[in-house]
């Protein structure tokens, strides 16, 4: 049975926010006693049982982190607080993005601040909704698996291809995958765009033991298959690449790219759980922009490539709010923080559990 996720950006409580506060203003190690202290100054009735329990959440998300052991316990932010951090994005994008406070090039540091990306509750949510998905194909005959995995690949090649700026529709992108037949009012290059994500899933699914482990060949694969026919180059880009609505701008030469990249690689096959490896692929591809086009079709398939070469249910995108996904990534660009994308991440992965391989 599926259970649903909590809501979106769900907020801390006013004491959560308050410890947050006093942790960093005092920006070194406290005691459960101090937070207690503080809490009172602030006219703030509060238990002990009570502060321990807003400090485990506190911990579990990641927010803070715990050092020593019985009475010599104390808490700090912890390092990859900025990282997963709610972030209001509403008041975020009223501010023009010229005058945001953003990271404005590219931080390799970010590598260091990804080892906590979800919380153990939410972990144990994913393993849930993915048991059910592993139960779920059991169950199927060749026939229906076929079938749903065509289903899927249509709608992910659609969904992508529409982020991207694609016309084609849903019923038209299953007319011209299912049918083998163009639909009229189209130019080349937008079929191509389809056929272009059916052709690198299907080889995905082909292939699924060789994405176990990543590595730069194996992302330059999936992207050469993705920009067929579309007057794109392959391979890492040598020039400038801008992105519109953000100060942000990616790295501009080819040895930092492959730097990049090859870190990258090297943070995602040492995670042991396979939604952060998923995550992290979808986020930092995007976040290097290694091409000169494609890039975040090239991190949605990549995502999906991890997720089933480990018996993870694909995601198809198909709900996802393409200006909330936007704005995630955006976020992640300018703050070097994953915590929007996450919710939408986990929304999608129990959309994908519901609507497909049941």
């Amino acid at each position: 049975m599926l259970h649903s996720f909590m809501p979106k950006n769900k907020p801390l409580s006013a004491r959560q926010d308050a410890i947050i506060s006093f942790l960093e203003e005092t920006n070194q190690p406290a005691a459960m006693s101090a937070m207690l202290n503080h809490l009172e100054s602030l006219d703030s009735a509060v238990s002990r049982m009570t502060i321990n329990r807003d400090v485990r959440e506190l911990v579990d998300l990641g927010y803070v982190t715990k050092q020593g052991d019985g009475r010599g316990v104390v808490y700090v932010l912890s390092p990859s607080f900025s990282v997963v951090k709610p972030i209001n994005t509403e008041a975020y994008f009223k501010v023009e993005p010229d005058k945001r406070a953003v990271k404005q090039s590219f931080n390799f540091s970010v590598f260091s601040l990804l080892d906590s990306i979800f919380s153990s509750t939410e972990l144990q949510q994913l393993e849930i909704w993915n048991e059910t998905y592993r139960q779920n194909v059991k169950k199927l005959s060749p026939t229906v698996l076929k079938r749903e995995y065509e289903r899927l690949t249509i709608e992910l090649s659609w969904k992508s291809s529409h982020i991207e700026g694609n016309t084609y529709t849903l019923l038209e992108t299953d007319y011209l995958l299912s049918q083998h037949k163009e639909p009229k009012g189209h130019t080349r290059e937008e079929t191509a765009m389809i056929l272009n994500h059916k052709i690198a899933l299907d080889y995905i699914r082909a292939h699924a033991d060789q994405f176990k482990i990543l590595n730069l060949r194996k992302i330059e694969e999936i992207h050469s298959l993705l920009i067929k026919d579309l007057g794109v180059e392959r391979n890492i880009r040598k020039g400038l690449v801008g992105i519109a609505g953000t100060a942000y701008r990616p790295l501009d030469n080819a040895f930092q790219i492959r730097e990049a990249i090859e870190k990258m690689c090297a943070v995602i096959n040492k995670q042991r759980s396979i939604f952060a490896k998923a995550i992290l692929a979808l986020l930092i591809i995007a976040y290097i922009q290694p091409f000169e086009d494609g890039n975040k079709r090239t991190s949605r398939l990549i995502g999906n490539a991890l997720l089933i070469a480990h018996r993870a249910c694909p995601l198809s995108f198909r709900s996802i709010d393409e200006l909330e996904y936007k704005k995630a990534i955006l976020i992640f660009y300018e703050q070097n923080n994953f915590h929007y994308f996450k919710q939408l991440f986990m929304e999608q992965f129990e959309f994908a559990v519901k609507n497909y391989f049941g």
